[in-house]
């Protein structure tokens, strides 16, 4: 009976904490679709800054020489991402070593965005939620429906 009474009370304790978690991230959901759809809109109104079809945003920090990568390319990158905040949530720059991964396996806004790029290339992407993770977010640094920025410098294809 006891055991029986320790799983009702801890189950209806995490029922709970699941039910608070998600009523406090769904207010921050919805603050940061706005922040981002704010912070997009006067963002492109900035000289250097064009945005594409699918509300993908970017600067050309360098242009490059060398080849564009097609979505079914691997790539070896440079790249740093941060929230509209600053917060700095990866960056191959802090590690000191670039990161090689398949252009198709991303968040849809890198995708789109360095097939863009030319070898050589340092851009700076502004991803809006639905370009990168959604409603989900990413793991404790990314909220859920946030808008991101990377600095991506695109070192090779392979």
């Amino acid at each position: 009976m006891l055991k029986t009474t320790h799983f009702i009370f801890a189950s209806i304790t995490i029922f709970l904490g699941v039910i608070m978690f998600s009523m406090a991230n769904a207010g921050s959901a919805e603050e940061n679709k706005t922040k981002g759809a704010a912070f997009l809109a006067e963002n492109v109104k900035k000289e250097g800054v064009t945005a594409t079809a699918s509300g993908l945003q970017y600067e050309v920090l360098t242009k490059g020489k060398g080849a564009m990568p097609s979505a079914t390319d691997s790539v070896t990158v440079h790249y740093e991402g941060k929230t509209l905040d600053g917060n700095i949530f990866d960056s191959s720059y802090q590690r000191d070593t670039p990161a090689t991964f398949p252009l198709n396996r991303v968040i849809a806004g890198w995708t789109e965005g360095v097939q863009l790029m030319q070898e050589g290339s340092k851009y700076r992407f502004y991803i809006p939620s639905d370009l990168a993770y959604g409603a989900n977010g990413a793991g404790s640094d990314i909220g859920p429906n946030e808008t991101l920025i990377f600095d991506v410098e695109l070192i090779s294809i392979q």
